[in-house]
């Protein structure tokens, strides 16, 4: 197991809040297709700050790519709501062009 993977989930298991934690704890799982434990993280990471933009197009293009497509639309379709609300044009244009990769065409 990887030093940094370590960090991340010594600091995340410490009870820490900073949204960046939890999304590079996620990046790490995913990076090791280790998806369950990914999403999982991703989840915490929006039960604790449901306005973290990025994570929304992490999560959903990692879930597409690992076969779970209705999973990973709806993170992505999550995620475009979040994007405009904030408006974030340009991570509302990269999840815009996830989805429609991901099939689906509605967004």
């Amino acid at each position: 197991m990887s030093k940094r993977l370590l960090m991340l989930e010594k600091m995340t298991q410490g009870g820490s809040k900073d949204p960046f934690h939890w999304y590079a704890l996620a990046l790490e799982y995913a990076g090791q297709d280790r998806h369950d434990e990914a999403l999982a993280t991703f989840s915490a990471l929006r039960a604790i700050d449901p306005s973290y933009v990025p994570m929304y197009l992490m999560c959903g293009t990692m879930l597409v790519k690992a076969g779970r497509r209705d999973e990973g639309r709806a993170w992505l379709s999550d995620g475009i709501g979040v994007a405009r609300s904030k408006g974030d044009q340009h991570a509302l244009s990269e999840l815009q062009q996830a989805l429609a990769g991901a099939g689906d065409a509605d967004a």
